[in-house]
């Protein structure tokens, strides 16, 4: 079998992987989306503790075995095909990253209908409001989709919410292969790395959000750093394997390569180094995280003489940061100052939530979907780490990748992010991580720039010799071996939570329900097996009228479904026109999560209609609302409140800090204009430029520091 499978690897006609390619794409949709029949469809009754992996078809996965099989075909040929290959690899990451579309009636991620929310109050008001939610101060994303849909005049943001995942895929894999086309590697390294991507970014965090598009962002901005400002890795000769000590030695000897793109014109490099910039500001004003993870790379290179750029660059671009903290987003950081910092220098704490808490579960089944997402972590991981050594052996070290790995955990040390903090290092570190572990199959070099065929560069004398021709079938098929089984874990990983993170038309009814009666507002009471600021409503929340509408109610349920005293009481206690939502995304979350009982939802039901103290005012078979029968005087409702928070607290040298922050960033921004004309042009024009960039940069630092200890002092 595996000499058939290889005779098709090396000899199969040109005409072959096209077809085998549009065949299993056809499979597929008909797999998820067809009636009962030869092609059955998904049956949402089916999904357990495994997700949607459960309820999938055999034609699903056959379909999927089929266009791994066509795209390493392609590989295998010697010709480079590189539509055909991108082409491959986008119906595969349709298969995967698109499979929640095809076969779910209303959006997933609960949290996508917030951020969608947020859109509409920003089209509505035409303002940001950081008191409703702290994602409203960093609001670049929701202001630019409320220009988009207001302008093309879209009401229903469904369609949008539904496809996002699919397309933030699709986006990120064109500054990927950028990425890609700028490390020495062979042409099967560079579209196994690409591959790889695919297959193991099972985070979750390409919904409608801001994080989704700013990696997106992060991706272009590495792709401009690496493609017009970046410096090649250096080709030398073989390091021979005589100890680490010599190996360590060897890579200290190294020097860095020629500055990449010497005869391209100056105002190319102008006009990518105003994008570079632009895409800085627009991920500052999106994203709390992705501007640090840039801010970090391009550190990084400069330190290890990775980029043509000066340090005028990280310092502008800190200062950037800073100052929309300190200015844009006061309303938030004014009053929670140990939320912030608490996290500092906490890295097991930190590690230990976004681990440890993570792979507890009562679920057996489920439990295997938490062990299979940190599978993946240990595959990717070290088959980077064995890619690495082999490229060590040929005599190169890529600093650019390891870069790009490694630069992401340092944000372990800052803070848990809600807990979520480990799963953003590991979807930044991914770009790295997936190019070295293609190293691990394919290390060798390329011969030139013009032949894709591979160069065996020899280590050691060996007395066996090994037919070339036949070790890069057998390296094909390892691959592609290694990749069904990433795709199948994926399928676990990614969709493992389908039970709960899957929107059903019913809770979405319901929570329209409650917009339609929320003059002039309205609270909802969401079950929680433990109070806790950190805990997210697993319902599609927030979608209208989001200062009229307060998610901030907690109800304790425990797992005997008679106990429902906690949220009787805590529904008692709430103003008038309060609501009590018992959600079928809930339930599941509980019974995954938390151990609750498989009859737990009917249960629980039944004794809230039994309370006489409660009124059932919405129901259907996937939610139910409740209120509190009679009101006292005294619990009406309360008016909203105001739009604009705290009024963006100020110092006295506020306006001085703004001035010098003007006057830093275009004497840096001037700098290095400069010096793309070539390293020793203007000497004495970039030293004055300094001597006037280097006071007004510590002046708005001096600023942003004591408006913290000013404005932290008088909240």
């Amino acid at each position: 079998m595996a000499a058939r499978l290889r005779q098709l690897l090396h000899s199969a006609p040109t005409w072959l992987p096209v077809l085998l390619t549009v065949e299993a794409l056809v499979m597929y949709v008909l797999a998820l989306r067809a009636s009962p029949g030869p092609f059955r469809g998904v049956d949402p009754a089916e999904i357990n503790g495994l997700g949607l992996i459960a309820a999938l078809p055999a034609s699903a996965f056959a379909a999927i075995l089929i266009m791994l099989v066509a795209f390493f075909v392609t590989v295998a040929q010697s010709t480079d095909r590189k539509f055909l290959l991108l082409f491959q690899i986008a119906v595969i990451t349709f298969a995967l990253h698109g499979a929640g579309a095809l076969v779910a009636d209303e959006p997933r991620f609960p949290t996508a209908y917030i951020h969608a929310g947020f859109v509409d109050f920003i089209g509505r008001t035409g303002e940001t409001a950081i008191n409703i939610d702290a994602r409203m101060g960093w609001p670049g994303y929701f202001a630019l989709f409320a220009f988009v849909t207001k302008a093309a005049g879209i009401s229903d943001m469904t369609t949008i919410l539904q496809w996002t995942p699919l397309l933030s895929n699709l986006l990120y894999l064109l500054p990927f292969v950028l990425i890609l086309r700028q490390v020495v590697a062979t042409t099967r390294a560079r579209w196994f790395a690409a591959l790889l991507f695919v297959l193991v970014q099972w985070i979750g965090q390409d919904y409608f959000s801001p994080q989704g598009f700013t990696f997106a962002l992060y991706l272009a901005f590495v792709a401009i750093l690496l493609r017009w400002f970046g410096r090649v890795e250096p080709r030398t000769k073989p390091v021979p394997p005589k100890g680490l000590r010599k190996l360590l030695g060897r890579l200290d000897a190294m020097t860095p390569g020629e500055i990449a793109n010497t005869g391209m014109f100056r105002a190319d490099k102008l006009l990518m180094l105003t994008l570079l910039l632009a895409l800085f500001f627009a991920s500052t004003a999106s994203h709390q995280i992705t501007p640090f993870m840039m801010l970090g790379v391009v550190t990084a290179f400069l330190i290890f003489k990775r980029t043509s750029l000066t340090w005028a660059l990280p310092f502008s671009l800190g200062l950037v940061v800073l100052a929309w903290i300190s200015y844009e987003a006061v309303g938030f950081w004014a009053g929670q100052i140990d939320t912030i910092f608490g996290g500092l220098g906490r890295i097991f704490d930190n590690f230990q939530s976004n681990t440890g808490d993570r792979i507890e579960g009562s679920d057996p089944a489920h439990a295997l979907v938490l062990q299979a997402r940190l599978g993946i972590l240990v595959v990717i991981l070290s088959l980077a780490a064995t890619g690495l050594l082999r490229r060590l052996r040929r005599g190169v070290f890529d600093r650019a990748a390891l870069i790009l790995l490694c630069v992401p955990v340092m944000a372990l040390g800052l803070q848990s992010y809600g807990g979520e903090i480990g799963l953003r290092i590991y979807m930044f570190a991914l770009p790295g991580a997936c190019l070295l572990a293609a190293y691990a199959f394919f290390p060798n070099l390329p011969a030139d720039s013009a032949d894709v065929r591979e160069e065996t560069i020899p280590i050691r004398r060996r007395n066996v010799r090994f037919n070339p021709e036949v070790t890069r079938k057998v390296t094909v098929v390892l691959a592609a071996s290694v990749s069904v089984v990433l795709a199948m874990a994926f399928l676990v990983a990614r969709y493992g939570n389908e039970k709960f993170e899957r929107v059903t038309s019913g809770e979405v009814a319901a929570m329209h329900y409650v917009y339609d009666h929320d003059k002039p507002s309205a609270r909802v009471l969401y079950l929680v097996p433990k109070e806790g600021p950190e805990v997210t409503p697993t319902l599609p929340w927030g979608e209208k009228d989001v200062e009229l509408v307060n998610f901030n109610g907690q109800a304790l349920v425990h797992k005997d479904p008679t106990q429902i005293a906690s949220a009787v009481q805590k529904l008692k206690e709430s103003p008038r026109n309060t609501y009590l939502v018992v959600s079928r995304g809930q339930v599941s979350y509980l019974q995954l999560n938390e151990g609750f009982p498989e009859d737990w939802h009917e249960r629980f039901r039944a004794a809230l209609d039994a309370s006489p103290d409660l009124k059932k005012v919405y129901s259907n078979k996937d939610a139910a609302l409740y209120t509190w029968k009679t009101f006292v005087r005294g619990t009406e409702i309360p008016d909203p409140q105001p739009y604009k928070g705290r009024g963006d607290p100020t110092s006295p040298w506020t306006p001085v800090g703004i001035g010098a922050l003007a006057v830093t960033w275009i004497t840096f921004f001037a700098y290095e204009v400069i010096r793309l004309h070539g390293p020793d042009r203007a000497r004495r024009a970039r030293r004055r430029l300094l001597y006037l960039a280097i006071p007004a940069f510590l002046v708005a630092v001096g600023v942003i520091i004591e408006r913290f200890i000013f404005i932290a002092m008088n909240n």
